[in-house]
């Protein structure tokens, strides 16, 4: 049995959220959620969020107990770009790429 939880179009690229999603992979929830409080990163904030609704999914929606639950999943994967144009010199255009994710955390029972 699992639970998962998903925030979709987080304004941060998925390369600045993966190393954090590799921290906290196949932990269980209380470890995980102390490595995330203490991690000084804006993907840290965002994935603590995430793996907290998933928590409360699996417990609300499921019925599992809190303290047997890991975190079998973590993944980000790139979401929707949005395109911006900054002036460049000779009168060209230069594109910004703003990046965002798909923040993904599934927990499961040991």
């Amino acid at each position: 049995m699992e639970a998962k939880a998903i925030a979709k179009h987080i304004r941060i690229s998925p390369r600045k959220v993966k190393p954090v999603a590799d921290l906290v992979r196949n932990k269980s929830v209380k470890e995980a959620t102390a490595i995330l409080k203490f991690t000084p990163r804006k993907a840290a904030r965002e994935m603590l969020k995430v793996l907290n609704s998933a928590v409360a999914n699996a417990e609300n929606n499921h019925g599992m107990d809190v303290d047997k639950l890991y975190v079998s999943q973590v993944y980000a994967n790139q979401g929707t770009v949005m395109k911006r144009f900054k002036a460049g010199s000779m009168g060209r255009a230069n594109p910004i790429l703003r990046r965002t994710s798909h923040i993904g955390v599934v927990v499961a029972e040991k």
